[in-house]
C-alpha cells in the first residue's frame, strides 16, 4: 500500500512539475457541445429527470440478468424457464404501473 501510494504521489508530482501551463481564455471557458453555456451550471433540474434516470437504471440492470440466463438456456430446465417468465412478467407489471402513474410523461 505504501509503494502504491508513493508511486501515485510521485506520478502526480512529476505531472505537475513537467506539464506545460499556458491556459488561454478559450481553454478555460465553459461550453456545451461546442456552444457557449446557455445558463448557470448550478440550475435546478426537474425531479422527473431524476425519476426517469432511476427508472432507466433499474430496467437496464434487470435486463442485464437476462444475458447469463440466455447463455445457459439449453442446459436449464423448465423450472428456470418458468422463473424467467415470472421475472419478465414482474418487469411488465412494473412498467405498466409507472406508465399509468405518468412517470414516463415529459411535459
Amino acid at each position: 500500500m505504501v509503494v502504491a501510494a508513493g508511486l501515485g504521489l510521485a506520478l502526480l508530482t512529476i505531472g505537475l512539475l513537467v506539464a506545460p501551463r499556458n491556459p488561454a481564455a478559450e481553454k478555460l471557458a465553459p461550453y456545451e457541445c461546442g456552444f457557449e453555456a446557455f445558463e448557470d451550471a448550478r440550475m435546478k433540474f426537474d425531479v422527473r429527470y431524476y425519476l426517469l434516470a432511476i427508472l432507466f437504471i433499474i430496467f437496464d440492470l434487470e435486463i442485464a440478468f437476462l444475458f447469463p440466463w440466455a447463455v445457459v438456456f439449453d442446459r436449464i430446465g423448465l423450472i428456470a424457464l418458468i422463473e424467467m417468465a415470472l421475472f419478465i412478467g414482474l418487469l411488465v407489471v412494473g412498467f405498466i404501473y409507472i406508465w399509468k402513474k405518468g412517470a414516463l410523461e415529459w411535459e
